[in-house]
């Protein structure tokens, strides 16, 4: 089956070369301004992913993100917030990138063509039934992924894609996918622009719904945060005086006494 390749075809504008600065960047805040309403058109396929990921994270399931390059590196980036966050575990939220950690900071070259290494790098966590696994690819097509997300079927995982080309492999594969036409690069090809973009907020999109569904979350506040610097412990401390109707003296030392806003608050309120 064909798709075709909306990431690769030409971008709206040309010689940019002999644009002056200010226009280059109307124009690229132009192409950006399109990206949250190809977002919003996701929303039904995000909502099956997250409601997916609830009912398995209650019963102890992960959630593995597999990516190559910018994808790669956007789904490390989404899995390295939710401990300081939301308070949960690393391991429950796991980015992986082909190539490894090395890949993080520079390129590995032909990393992404290795179809076999996204089920042995999602191996060596022990994954199994009840986690799910995102692959994430603006082309689709990248084979690291593919490998990843048909061994994880074969072996009864959930899995989902997101891709910025509908149709293309990795949405065919996938149990839920969430296919984000932003249309044409402003730099032709260059997906770490519109495409890495609307990547990055389908994966807030993902992550802190999740993490309100399953409970890290109270009003609107991140109550399971880690207290891991001043400015944090500070919010936190806020966040006790607003929840009690108390002084800040009196909300710093309960957040001292208890370590963390959720229990400080539900201690105030016996």
């Amino acid at each position: 089956m064909d798709y075709k390749k909306i990431t690769e075809t030409p971008s709206n504008h040309n010689d940019l070369e002999l644009m002056n600065t200010e226009t280059i960047l109307q124009k690229m805040n132009e192409e950006d301004k399109k990206v949250a309403y190809a977002v919003e058109q996701t929303i039904p396929q995000v909502t099956k992913l997250v409601d997916a990921l609830a009912e398995r994270f209650k019963n102890g399931g992960r959630l593995f993100y597999i990516g190559a390059g910018t994808s790669g590196r956007l789904g490390i980036l989404d899995a390295s917030e939710i401990p300081p966050t939301f308070g949960m575990p690393h391991e429950r939220v796991v980015g992986l990138i082909a190539g490894g950690d090395t890949a993080i900071r520079k390129a590995v070259e032909n990393a992404e063509d290795a179809t076999q290494q996204a089920w042995l790098d999602l191996k060596e966590h022990d994954i199994n039934s009840t986690d799910v696994v995102v692959g994430i690819a603006a082309s689709g097509s990248t084979p690291y992924v593919i490998g990843g997300l048909e061994d994880a079927k074969k072996n009864g995982i959930l899995t989902a894609a997101i891709t910025n080309n509908p149709g293309a492999p990795i949405a065919r594969i996938a149990d839920i996918p969430i296919e984000i036409n932003v249309g044409p690069e402003f730099l032709t090809g260059s997906t770490r622009m519109k495409s890495g973009t609307s990547q990055k907020l389908v994966l807030n999109m993902i992550s802190t719904a999740l993490m309100i569904k399953i409970g890290r979350v109270k009003g609107n506040k991140m109550v399971n945060m880690q207290l891991s610097n001043d400015k944090l412990v500070d919010r936190g401390t806020r966040y006790i005086m607003e929840g009690l109707d108390i002084g800040y003296t009196e909300a710093a030392e309960l957040l001292k006494i208890h370590g963390s806003v959720k229990l400080a608050i539900e201690a105030g309120k016996q």
